[in-house]
C-alpha cells in the first residue's frame, strides 16, 4: 500500500474496523478508569500522586500482558513503527523490514559508531517489549544488552526468545520501572528507548534516569510519540486537540503528552551534548493503516477478541492515531544526545 493509497483508504478502514470490533465486543464493554487530568505531569512541574502512579503502571502492565501475544502473532517481535520512504510503494511484505529500518535509521541519526573500538558494548533497552530491539542490537554490536518492561508476560517471552535464538548469554530481560531503573550510574554505552517515552508520567525524571545510567560519552536515543510543538504565543494545545489525545491516552494508558521541543529543553537542562531531533511522522505514515488492515483479517479479529477488553479498547482507538497524524497533532519524533565525557 502506498502512502497516498493508505491515506485515501483510512476512512474506509476506520469505519469498517470500528464497526466490526464494536459488533463483536459490545457485550464486553466496561467503563475505563481515567487518570485524573493534571495529576500525571509530563514535565515534572506537578506532583504525581502515588495512587495515580500505581494505577498507571498497573494499567500499562496489564495492557501489554494482554496485547503482546496478539502483536507478535500478527507483526512479529518488533513492537514499534516501521520507517518508510514517503514516496515508495509499500508492499505488505515490507512492513517487518520497515521495523528493522526504524532501528537502523535511529542508529544512523544518533551517529552510533560501528568501529570495533568505539561501538557500544553494553546496552539498556528501556521499555523493551518482547525484546526485538535488544536482540537486534546485541547481534549487531556483539554487546551485552538488558531490557526492562513493566509487563511480566513481555519479560518472560523476551527471555524465551533470547534463549531460542542463542542469545541467553548476551541478552536478558526483567520487570523494572523506567523511572527507577535497577542499575548503577554510568553502566551503559547505549541507552535505547523505542516508543516507551509516551508512557512516562514524569518526562524530567524519565530523561534524568536515561542520563544517570548512561556511561560518560554514551549515546541516548529516544524515539517517541509527541504532540506538535506549540507556536509562539500558544500556551497549550487547542481544546479539540486535547480531546483527541485524551481518547488515545485512556485506551493506551498514556499520561500527559509533551512536544519534541519539550524533550530538547529537558535534555539541555541536564547539560547533555550533541542534542538533535527530527520529525519522522511522514516516514511512519503507512504504519497505522497497515495495522488496522492486519486487524481486519480473520486471524487478527479472532486474536483481538480472545485477548481481552484492554486490547480491544486499544484497537478501537487506532483510527484516532491516523487522525492525529493527519491533522498534525501527533508527531513521531526522534531525540538523541550524548553524555559528556
Amino acid at each position: 500500500m502506498s502512502v497516498l493509497h493508505g491515506a485515501c483508504a483510512s476512512t474506509f478502514l476506520t469505519s469498517t474496523f470500528t464497526r466490526q470490533l464494536r459488533l463483536f465486543s459490545g457485550s464486553k464493554r466496561q467503563p475505563s478508569q481515567r487518570l485524573k487530568r493534571g495529576a500525571i505531569s509530563a514535565m515534572g512541574s506537578m506532583s504525581v500522586t502515588t495512587a495515580d502512579d500505581q494505577r498507571l503502571k498497573k494499567g500499562i502492565a496489564e495492557f501489554y500482558d494482554e496485547s503482546s501475544g496478539v502483536w507478535e502473532n500478527i507483526w512479529g517481535e518488533h513492537m514499534h513503527h516501521g520507517f518508510y520512504d514517503p514516496d515508495a510503494v509499500v508492499q505488505i511484505s515490507d512492513h517487518r523490514s520497515a521495523q528493522i529500518r526504524m532501528i537502523e535509521q535511529a542508529l544512523v541519526f544518533a551517529s552510533v559508531p560501528e568501529e570495533s573500538e568505539k561501538k557500544p558494548r553494553s546496552i539498556v533497552d528501556v521499555g523493551c517489549g518482547i525484546g526485538g530491539s535488544s536482540r537486534y542490537l546485541s547481534r549487531k554490536y556483539g554487546a551485552v544488552c538488558v531490557g526492562i518492561t513493566l509487563s511480566p508476560v513481555q519479560a518472560q517471552r523476551a527471555n524465551a526468545l533470547a534463549a531460542a535464538q542463542g542469545l541467553a548469554n548476551k541478552v536478558s530481560f526483567e520487570v523494572a520501572d523506567a523511572l527507577n531503573q535497577p542499575f548503577p550510574d554510568g553502566k551503559f554505552d547505549l541507552v535505547w528507548s523505542m516508543e516507551s517515552g509516551e508512557h512516562m508520567p514524569d518526562k524530567l525524571k524519565f530523561v534524568s534516569e536515561l542520563d544517570r545510567v548512561a556511561s560518560p560519552g554514551g549515546t541516548i536515543i529516544i524515539v517517541t510519540w509527541c504532540h506538535r510543538d506549540l507556536s509562539p504565543g500558544e500556551e497549550s494545545l487547542l481544546p479539540e486537540e486535547k480531546k483527541l489525545l485524551d481518547k488515545i491516552c485512556d485506551a493506551f494508558y498514556l499520561p500527559a503528552w509533551c512536544s519534541t521541543s519539550d524533550y530538547v529543553k529537558l535534555l539541555q537542562s541536564l547539560s547533555l551534548e550533541d542534542i538533535k531531533s527530527a520529525d519522522w511522522s511522514d516516514n511512519v505514515a503507512p504504519f497505522w493503516p497497515a495495522v488496522i488492515k492486519s486487524a481486519l483479517t480473520w486471524d487478527g479479529l479472532t486474536s483481538l477478541l480472545q485477548s481481552g477488553w484492554k486490547t480491544i479498547r486499544g484497537a478501537l482507538v487506532m483510527p484516532l492515531m491516523i487522525e492525529g497524524f493527519k491533522k498534525g497533532v501527533i508527531k513521531f519524533s526522534i531525540i538523541t544526545c550524548r553524555k559528556p565525557q
